[in-house]
């Protein structure tokens, strides 16, 4: 089963395009979702519905996809990663070009566009989450999976960086053109998977479903903790990250009167800082088990200690300068939590495991920004509480749970073993 074979021989730099093509998955992705953010007010007014339709939009996608994740898991362990992924993109892009089309001349297209957005939810719970697991398929040595990942995290957050300026960008000359960029997108990445992903000669289908059931349960029941800590880590880091772009978005326009590029440019601050983050992480933590617990628990306690400094004051300057360091926190630990799941699993139930960690992601991305709405309502403190809160709960279970072995003991043991 799985889509390459592992090659000892094979460095990331002998397998770039390899990389690159996995990378546009989650960079394409995240621009499909994310650049639809600075949409919404513009889609109010065209469409004539109320905010909380408008925000049903971005979550009927998280939520099909939290649903979904697990099953491509399990279908990409059981039939090859490939398999999974094409198929998926291809739903991904219809899903965008119904609601493309419908967005205009049919009679009820805001019906329309949430069936689109179900769709594409659908594909993405197929393509980016299978990612994972592939990387840890490609590489024998742990360092090449820590550095791949990092790359792959990296086009993550630079789609989150891009998103904003591109869907501003494309709804100033036709409101619902992000929508059309969707399939394009989609398209580019099926091209680049197709021709650049080789399968295997031998190529085994994985277990059925009573075997996969049998392993995964042995799975969890072996790593059970500390698999089920680094799920939750995640989901808070990217509770925090989404909580603070809606905070951000929300004070930047009813408090400074940015709008459109401008606004865009300077939510990208932050999402730049992470993305260089998670790039120089997954580069740096090679196969060090160590290292990565330690970077996880500093950025979530750097962002926990930044986010309290918000009371102190609201000036702009040290606001965006808060962020950016929240920015590197939560960029610095994402790299770090997929190499540890990935490289501690075995192949049989990769796919699964890693799906799971980001199904529990897309439960962090739904919930900021409703969180946040509400507690805007009330004292800035309970908002900072929140924040402050939830880092400390990330940073408790990293300490708690996350203990891989000493340095000199993996280099006997090349995949660190947790507890």
């Amino acid at each position: 089963m799985g889509e390459t074979n592992k090659i000892a021989s094979k460095s990331p730099k002998d397998m770039r395009w390899a990389i690159v093509s996995l990378a546009s998955i989650p960079l394409i992705m995240t621009l499909g979702n994310s650049m639809l953010l600075p949409v919404l007010p513009l889609m109010e007014d065209e469409l004539d519905i109320t905010k909380l339709q408008s925000s049903f939009i971005i979550t009927f996608y998280s939520i099909v996809a939290i649903l979904f994740i697990p099953v491509a898991g399990f279908l990409s362990d059981r039939f090859g990663r490939k398999a999974v992924i094409l198929p998926s993109l291809v739903i991904a892009g219809a899903g965008g070009l119904i609601a493309g089309i419908f967005s205009t001349g049919s009679e009820n297209p805001y019906l329309w566009i949430l069936i689109g957005r179900v769709l594409q939810g659908i594909g993405v719970a197929g393509a980016a989450p299978v990612v994972l697991p592939l990387v840890g398929d490609m590489f024998e040595k742990e360092e090449d999976v820590s550095a791949t990942l990092g790359i792959v995290e990296t086009a993550n957050t630079f789609g989150k960086v891009l998103s904003p300026v591109l869907g501003a960008l494309l709804a100033g000359f036709l409101w619902y053109l992000p929508f059309y960029a969707i399939p394009v997108f989609c398209a580019i990445s099926f091209l680049l998977i197709l021709f650049l992903i080789k399968k295997p000669k031998e190529d085994k289908k994985g277990s059925d479903f009573k075997t996969f059931m049998k392993n995964a349960k042995a799975t969890f029941h072996e790593h059970g903790g500390w698999l089920t800590a680094t799920f939750l880590i995640g989901a808070i880091l990217m509770f925090l990250l989404f909580g603070i772009l809606f905070y951000l978005s929300t004070v930047l326009e009813e408090k400074y009167g940015m709008q459109g590029i401008l606004k865009g440019a300077v939510l990208a601050i932050p999402l730049a800082a992470l993305c260089l983050a998670s790039y120089l992480t997954g580069k740096w933590i090679k196969s060090n088990g160590k290292l990565m617990k330690w970077i996880t628990f500093t950025g979530v306690v750097c962002t926990g200690v930044v986010t309290i400094a918000l009371y102190f004051s609201k000036g702009i300057v040290f606001m965006m300068a808060v962020f950016l360091v929240a920015g590197v926190g939560i960029g610095a630990g994402l790299p770090c939590l997929d190499s540890l799941v990935t490289s501690n699993m075995e192949k049989e139930v990769r796919g699964t495991v890693t799906s799971l960690l980001s199904a529990m992601r897309y439960v962090g991305v739904a919930a900021g920004p409703p969180v946040v709405a509400i507690l805007l309502k009330a004292d800035l403190i309970w908002l900072i509480v929140t924040f402050a809160g939830a880092a400390l709960i990330a940073a408790l279970l990293t300490l708690k749970f996350i203990k891989p072995p000493d340095p000199e003991e993996q280099k006997h043991h090349p995949v660190p073993h947790l507890h």
